[in-house]
């Protein structure tokens, strides 16, 4: 499974503004709405339930919300580089600035958790990070986010 399977060129935000968690997933929620054509309020919803399960803040200034809906045809994903980084509630209690929403469709299974494992393996890749936090433009951060040669930078000679 490949990023490029899961996130979409228009599914990149460069630089988002927002001052809590609850307006980062209100806003996420309103992108997404527009991406998979889903109510904004049932993706807001699914998130917050998630994140009363436990926090989907996984450490180094990443957080990867995610959740699953009934009407959903496939993974969705869609990533937002934070103009400041916000207190998530985080497992390190380090404040976020890179996040990667997901969604499944319910019967999504399997699938759901390669996805939720491959965007993680990629943004515990420290190389990628600091990449995705230089970028300047949305095509940039794509172009980082599917470099499916997994060389990111460091090529092999």
């Amino acid at each position: 499974m490949n990023i490029s399977d899961l996130l979409k060129p228009e599914a990149v935000v460069a630089t988002l503004k927002v001052n809590g968690k609850k307006q980062l997933l209100q806003e996420l929620s309103a992108r997404a709405a527009t991406l998979v054509r889903q109510p904004e309020r049932k993706i807001f919803e699914t998130l917050m339930e998630r994140e009363r399960l436990g926090t989907t803040g996984v450490g180094q200034g990443i957080a990867i919300p995610h959740g699953r809906l009934a009407d959903l045809p496939s993974i969705a994903g869609l990533f937002v580089r934070l103009e400041q980084p916000i207190d998530y509630a985080a497992v390190d209690n380090q404040p976020v600035d890179l996040v990667f929403m997901l969604l499944a469709p319910e019967g999504a299974g399997a699938d759901h958790l390669k996805a939720l494992a491959r965007v993680s393996r990629l943004l515990r890749n420290q190389q990628v990070t600091e990449k995705l936090r230089a970028a300047k433009s949305a095509e940039a951060i794509y172009a980082i986010l599917t470099d499916t040669t997994g060389s990111t930078g460091a090529q092999a000679a």
